[in-house]
């Protein structure tokens, strides 16, 4: 679920390959200051990355969830951002609910560790590995991919966007970068049956993500 997007997320940080142009033109509300980030690698901002996916709760709403876990690598040339390639890695221990009733149930808990959900004591990870980048828009790119999850390898298309990049950040005082991205993950191709359909099969996947330069 944290899937897709699970990992996808940081798929699509390949935009940092931007022209100069398009990374000056800040999204509202965005840092005004920023420049072209340099080619390199780059690591994920914990602090500025989330992955959160939601899943069909009976037709009634969607139930949304989050991972907290979230570590990617990002390499990338400006002058060829389609030959940049992205790594993700998510802890599936680290998923959180919300679940109002803690004293009840520990359900991040039986979410995690259960074989019908993650499965986490056997599968360690769910990862993310870009194959391909293709930019479809000045500051957008479908960025295609293999996710593993569960054990099972599947390809996976993040939809992202390049909200910006700089220099020097602020504060921490080196090249960063930001993006957000979306995918769509049918959990059963990789195993996770458990409940379907009363609990829908496809996992929308949300991603926000910052990047900080070596």
């Amino acid at each position: 679920m944290k899937l897709v997007h699970t990992l996808i997320l940081a798929a699509g940080l390949g935009l940092a390959a931007l022209p100069v142009s398009a990374q000056l033109v800040a999204a509202p509300g965005t840092n005004p200051l920023g420049t072209d980030a340099p080619a390199g690698t780059y690591g994920i901002d914990p602090t500025h990355a989330s992955v959160t996916f939601k899943v069909s709760h009976l037709g009634l709403s969607y139930y949304t969830a989050r991972f907290t876990k979230i570590d990617a690598s990002l390499k990338f040339d400006p002058a060829n951002p389609e030959g940049s390639k992205l790594t993700v890695s998510i802890d599936p221990v680290s998923i959180r609910t919300d679940y109002p009733f803690p004293d009840k149930e520990n359900f991040d808990k039986v979410l995690a560790e259960s074989e019908k959900w993650f499965n986490a004591g056997k599968f360690k990870a769910i990862t993310f590995t870009s194959s391909a980048i293709k930019m479809t828009g000045d500051k957008t790119a479908d960025v295609t991919g293999n996710l593993t999850l569960l054990g099972v390898t599947k390809p996976v298309t993040l939809k992202v966007r390049f909200n910006g990049g700089m220099a020097s950040h602020p504060m921490a005082k080196k090249p960063a970068t930001g993006f957000s991205a979306t995918a769509t993950v049918k959990r059963s191709e990789f195993g996770m049956t458990n409940a379907v359909p009363f609990i829908g099969d496809d996992v929308a996947v949300l991603i926000e993500t910052e990047f900080f330069g070596g």
